[in-house]
Formats: C-alpha cells, structure tokens, sequence
C-alpha cells in the first residue's frame, strides 16, 4: 500500500479543511517545505499535494510554493486548478511526479484522454463525490461547489481502456473529519474495477482505518489532519507500506 501525507495549500499555508468548506479551515503551518521535509524525515517516499487556490479559481495559482516542495526530493503528485495539457506541462516543469484531474475529466473528456494518452501513469483521475440520499455517490466539480448529475462510476467507465490506470477518490462528507473512511465506497470500486488501482481519501484517524482499506484492496491512502492532529503516526502508517518505487 502507498502512503500519501497530505499538505493542502492556501496562501502558501498549510491547511486542512473541514468537508471540504473553505470557511471550516484549520491552518498548521505557514512553511509547506519544512513540513515536507518532516514527512520525509519521518521516512515518506510521497507527498500528496492540493491547491487549493487553484481548485477555486480553476487554475493552477501556487507553482512556486509547488516547485519548492518538490524540491524537497520526494515525488510529488498535485491537484487543484489543471485545466489543460499546458497547466500539466507546467506543473511536470516544476519538478512535479504526477497530476490529479477531477473537473477538467468532466468538463473536457477529449483533452483528458489526451492528458492519458501523453503521459500515462503520471496522470491520476480523481473522483471526489458526496454520497445522496438514494445511495449513489455522485461527483463534484469546481472546488467541491458543484455536484454533477455522473455518479463516480459512471465517470470512471469513461475513461477504462482509455489509460487512466489510477484513481483518487475522496468522500467530501468524510474528508478532514476524523470519523473513518467510506469503506463501502472502496470496496465496490476496487471490486468493479479490478484494473484500476484506488487511492483512497477522507476520514482516515488512526492505524485501523489504514489497515481496513488495505485489506479492501486499496493501493494507496491519503493521510491528512491525522497526521497534524497526531492521531496517527506517519512512522507506523508507512510500516505498512509496501510499494516498492
């Protein structure tokens, strides 16, 4: 399984947010390197990074507080504000590992078949949705703001055969809270999608919650607010990590 400690960006902060709510944000610190440099310390081989600057305004804002976390040496994979090839090229300039797209994959299916096509493994879908009451979660776009009629599925079936060969889904009604990740969630995509390794995200607290969706099948975890709020040492998470890259 992959360990991704999370540093999500605002302002050149690091922050957490609550639901994914802007006015429910909890800043840790204000120097994102050195907490990078702490997670590597801590012996982490990647780093998740979001934007979210970027997510609100559809683009890619804060490359240089990017560039300098991948400085760090750890590879990086980053989210938030990819509109295009260009904001990709960009951010694979600055020293970037790997790309997430989540409303450009709904808005523009060509370009981001095309974004697959180009670099492969290097971009991840992500699929960050809110279950409905009739049970099927459905995905958001524009900074969480926006739920699409597609649901998460119908979503990741249009790119299957297409070269998406990872997703990241997060729930957005577990995420920053502590209370558990959406394990019915994971279990059925890795069953219905057997091809497609799953990175999951949102409400993981302590070292149970890594192992049960390791055992679901989960090839890698996001691992955020546990991480600041010492829940959940990155130390015995990454114990069970097993990726060899």
């Amino acid at each position: 399984m992959m360990i991704f400690p999370a540093i999500d960006l605002s302002k050149g902060r690091v922050v957490r947010l609550w639901k994914g709510r802007f006015d429910r944000e909890t800043v840790y610190d204000h120097n994102p390197a050195a907490v990078a440099r702490r997670f590597q310390a801590a012996g982490a081989r990647r780093l998740h990074v979001v934007d979210l600057d970027g997510t609100r305004r559809e683009e890619s804002i804060q490359i240089a507080a990017i560039a300098a976390l991948a400085e760090v040496g750890l590879p990086v994979q980053v989210g938030g504000g990819i509109r295009g090839l260009e904001d990709a090229q960009r951010l694979f300039d600055s020293g970037v590992s790997a790309v997430i797209v989540g409303s450009l994959a709904v808005r523009d299916v060509a370009v981001t078949r095309t974004l697959f096509e180009q670099f492969g493994e290097r971009v991840v879908l992500a699929l960050d949705c809110r279950v409905g009451e009739d049970g099927v979660p459905r995905v958001l776009t524009a900074g969480w703001t926006v739920e699409e009629a597609l649901s998460v599925s119908e979503l990741l079936a249009q790119y299957v055969g297409s070269g998406a060969q990872r997703i990241l889904c997060t729930d957005i009604e577990c995420d920053g809270t502590l209370a558990g990740p959406n394990a019915e969630l994971y279990t059925g995509l890795v069953a219905d999608f057997p091809d497609i390794e799953v990175i999951a995200s949102g409400g993981v607290r302590d070292l149970d919650h890594v192992r049960h969706l390791q055992a679901i099948g989960c090839a890698g975890v996001i691992i955020g607010r546990a991480l600041y709020e010492n829940s959940l040492s990155l130390e015995d998470a990454l114990e069970l990590e097993v990726d060899p890259c």
